[in-house]
């Protein structure tokens, strides 16, 4: 017999839930990044809004996901449903969608996106903490890479589309925007129809937490948590990536490729990166993450060059690729099964809570300083989160829940 054929004996095959959600990420992705890889040129161009504007607006969006999902996930542990409240939060973004086309107005698109992100945070806790759920130990990097992988075909697929609807309508976004409702509400169809909750899964054989019991959580966790917000302060919204590549020469139809490649860069690292992981660990993999990144924010910030600028997408991707599914499966690896809503949920508040730090700063220092000090900032807070990696586990394997 040989060594392959061991393995493949030995190792689980990834579940089918974890497959139909990974289709439903992808579809709901079209559909997001059909929007988002317009809507900063739309806000700028067409709205008379600022960098800053752009990035007060992300951010704030970023905070209504992070404190919506750390309720969700507590309370998909406490109902111990987490399809429902997925379902709900998939259906609230597929209604978001058709309001941003009837906008006229910063307030009316900040609305849209208000209700867009309530969606977001009720769907994101819930759904990771079922791929565990449903997930081996052994193959759960493979699993949570699996379903980034499948995100990123519609962050591939979505920018896509939008350039050619952009070439063939002449520039009209509203026409982008009303097409790309077709995808989301084919998402939540989806998950309501194919996806089934469980019927025993591991998180049902204890009794069901209540909020009290998140600071029981183990401290792997939160240090898993704690260190996952120092990195994600390095990371900002790609929204700034669509403004640069304006400024680089990308003509007004052609901008949305830049999101095409990182998410075709990510989607292809993120699934074998998800493998690597489950044999050789999580830490090393997001060391060399932050190495992407720093380079990546360098070159943004230096060239001038279409395609000096394209290499730095490329080694965004990439840091995406390395970071994103070992993330969440690092809070998988050291979260109790009765409390992995909970975890996700304190998790993303946390790094959401980052997120929104740095979309500010960025938009401010885009305003005051130009696009060069965005970036290097982004530098020097990737170089700082190298530093705390040493805190992680470092193995992940045999890690102890209470």
């Amino acid at each position: 017999m040989t060594l392959a054929s061991q393995r493949s004996r030995s190792a689980p095959s990834i579940p089918g839930t974890v497959w139909l959600l990974g289709f439903v990420s992808m579809l709901m992705d079209i559909s997001s990044e059909m929007v988002q890889t317009l809507l900063p040129l739309y806000l700028v161009t067409g709205l008379g809004a600022s960098a800053a504007m752009v990035g007060l607006i992300e951010g704030l969006s970023v905070a209504v996901a992070t404190v919506t999902k750390f309720f969700s996930g507590a309370f998909s542990d406490i109902t111990r449903n987490r399809k429902h409240l997925a379902t709900l939060g998939y259906g609230l973004a597929a209604l978001a969608k058709p309001l941003i086309p009837l906008a006229d107005s910063l307030v009316m698109v900040a609305g849209a996106k208000f209700l867009d992100r309530v969606g977001k945070g009720i769907r994101g806790a819930p759904r990771d903490a079922l791929i565990a759920d449903v997930t081996p130990p052994e193959i759960r990097g493979a699993s949570f890479g699996l379903r980034k992988s499948l995100d990123t075909v519609g962050g591939f697929v979505g920018p896509l589309v939008a350039i050619g609807l952009m070439l063939a309508t002449g520039g009209s976004f509203t026409t982008v925007f009303w097409i790309a409702v077709v995808p989301a509400f084919l998402a939540v169809f989806l998950l309501a129809v194919a996806v089934r909750e469980p019927k025993a899964s591991e998180g049902k054989r204890k009794p069901a937490p209540g909020f009290k019991d998140i600071a029981l959580l183990a401290p792997a966790v939160w240090l898993v948590i704690a260190v996952s917000s120092v990195l994600t302060l390095a990371r900002f919204s790609e929204a700034f990536l669509l403004l640069r590549a304006g400024e680089v020469g990308f003509s007004l139809a052609w901008i949305p490729i830049t999101m095409v490649v990182m998410h075709l860069v990510y989607g292809l690292a993120a699934y074998p990166v998800g493998i690597l992981s489950d044999r050789v660990g999580r830490r090393g993999l997001l060391a060399v993450s932050l190495v992407f990144l720093v380079a990546a924010d360098l070159l943004l910030a230096t060239t001038e060059s279409v395609g000096f600028f394209l290499v730095a997408i490329v080694l965004w991707g990439l840091h995406m690729g390395f970071s994103q599914g070992i993330l969440a499966t690092l809070v998988a690896d050291t979260a109790p099964a009765n409390l992995r809503g909970s975890a996700f949920g304190l998790f993303n508040l946390t790094t959401g809570a980052a997120v929104v730090v740095a979309n500010l700063a960025a938009g401010l220092l885009w305003d005051g300083y130009g696009a060069a000090a965005t970036f290097v900032m982004g530098a020097i807070f990737s170089a700082a989160a190298l530093l705390a990696l040493p805190l992680l586990p470092r193995s992940n394997r045999n890690i102890q829940h209470p």
